[in-house]
């Protein structure tokens, strides 16, 4: 598809010489006589392009530019400039013009001029494009479930979305705390900006530090260059702090204090840098236990739950089983080139007899195992790991939550041959918190 670009001028040598150039140079030209016929072309078509002389008989070029940024903010404008009005063609660009030439110079600046801003469109509209495709992919119509708690709680998280409170998202792991976190940002007015996000677990305390904070070169061995620190990256957008209980008390102190006065200072630095940023938090510990036990400090919790959400485990919302397991096989076979398009009322029927202590990322690694394991258009419960064929909602009328996590674990353990690193990463959980559970059970 070829570049298409307004000519506006009243001189009807240079529309004639321009149109020419720039229709051996491929471009869709189209020309107007005035600024009111160009504003009409503007409203009516999309042109990537505008080249516009800064004085006009029916309007200013400065007040052009503006009407056309309001019409289409990603069009970029040319003016053209006589040589005594080279302020206007400075001026120009202050508002929002892409480059200006002077009359004489049309035919060998022109060209290369409108090259680059033709190619700066396009790379605008390609973030655009981007940034709506990651807006409806973190959505709230894209949480998938019609059970009251479910509904409960996007309803609340919609809400603070509308605020910049710091939130703290609750619920054991794999209950999508991550996914309510990126709907929040995408629906608020920080949208535009960067959602980082940390698992707190991942990282040892030094480098977690680094990683949170940053650091100048020559800080320490090792630090041969500057580092931005993720509450810089996260400027203007939204810090994104996943299993905040597992950070050290040291750490808390820290954290804290950026919430608090909005800057930090780096490793190795003596100025502080200063951030705006909205922090959401999520933990599988309670907090308030973690407090009693000393893990926690009081006002580091009383500061991020200024707003609570809870995300309710996949067992407290049974009817949202089957739907986010059709959700999930027709995204597999998409993705895998399976014609997988008939699933039997077993399949889901022992889905919903299970009580997933991993919640939706054991059964969206369940349906994916199910569908790389089909040979045939139709999924049955043949497909389904044997510990779920033979489990019923019985054996879980009054589950330990302790037990099943526990089972859960040493059977993610027996799945990866005892490999904890791939055992972590699908269980969603740092490795040192891996590591933790497994001595908190006795397990070496």
């Amino acid at each position: 598809m070829r570049d298409s670009v307004l000519i506006i001028d009243d001189e009807n040598d240079i529309r004639n010489l321009l149109y020419k150039l720039l229709s051996l140079e491929g471009f869709k030209v189209q020309y107007a006589e005035d600024g009111k016929k160009g504003l009409d072309m503007v409203r009516k078509e999309d042109f990537r392009v505008v080249v516009a002389d800064v004085r006009l008989p029916d309007i200013n070029g400065i007040e052009l530019i503006q009407k056309i940024k309001k019409i289409n903010p990603l069009t970029e404008i040319i003016v053209i400039t006589a040589y005594g009005t080279i302020e206007d063609g400075v001026r120009a660009i202050k508002e929002g013009a892409f480059d200006y030439i002077t009359k004489g110079d049309e035919d060998n600046k022109i060209i290369p001029v409108i090259q680059r801003a033709a190619e700066k469109v396009k790379m605008s509209y390609r973030i655009e494009q981007l940034e709506r495709q990651v807006g409806e992919k973190y959505n709230f119509d894209n949480i998938t479930g019609k059970s009251k708690v479910i509904k409960d709680a996007i309803d609340i998280a919609k809400k603070v979305s509308e605020t910049d409170v710091p939130v703290l998202l609750t619920g054991e792991t794999g209950t999508g705390k991550e996914l309510f976190a990126q709907s929040i940002h995408y629906a608020g007015e920080r949208s535009k900006n960067n959602f980082v996000a940390i698992n707190c677990s991942a990282f040892a305390k030094d480098l977690l530090e680094s990683e949170m904070f940053g650091y100048v070169a020559g800080a320490f061995t090792g630090a041969t260059k500057n580092k931005k620190g993720l509450f810089e990256e996260a400027h203007n957008g939204t810090l994104f702090l996943d299993e905040i209980g597992e950070l050290e008390l040291s750490l808390q102190a820290k954290f804290l204090r950026v919430i608090e006065t909005n800057n930090f200072i780096k490793a190795g630095e003596t100025k502080p840098t200063q951030v705006d940023v909205r922090i959401i938090t999520a933990s599988n510990r309670n907090l308030e236990e973690e407090i009693e036990k000393g893990n926690f400090r009081a006002d580091l919790y009383y500061r991020i739950s200024v707003m609570k959400i809870e995300i309710p485990p996949l067992r407290k919302r049974k009817e949202d089983i089957k739907p986010l397991a059709e959700y999930f096989i027709k995204f597999y076979s998409q993705k895998m080139g399976r014609n997988i398009s008939e699933v039997s009322a077993s399949f889901y029927q022992k889905l919903e007899d299970y009580n997933f202590p991993g919640n939706i990322r054991e059964l969206r690694n369940i349906i994916e195992r199910a569908v790389i394991l089909s040979d045939s258009k139709t999924l049955t419960e043949s497909f389904l790991p044997k510990d779920i064929i033979n489990k019923t909602a019985s054996h879980y009328t009054s589950p330990n939550l302790e037990d099943v996590e526990k089972n859960h674990i040493l059977s993610i353990l027996n799945q990866t041959e005892g490999n904890k690193t791939k055992a972590a990463e699908i269980l969603g959980i740092g490795l040192t918190t891996l590591y933790r559970k497994l001595q908190s059970y006795g397990i070496e």
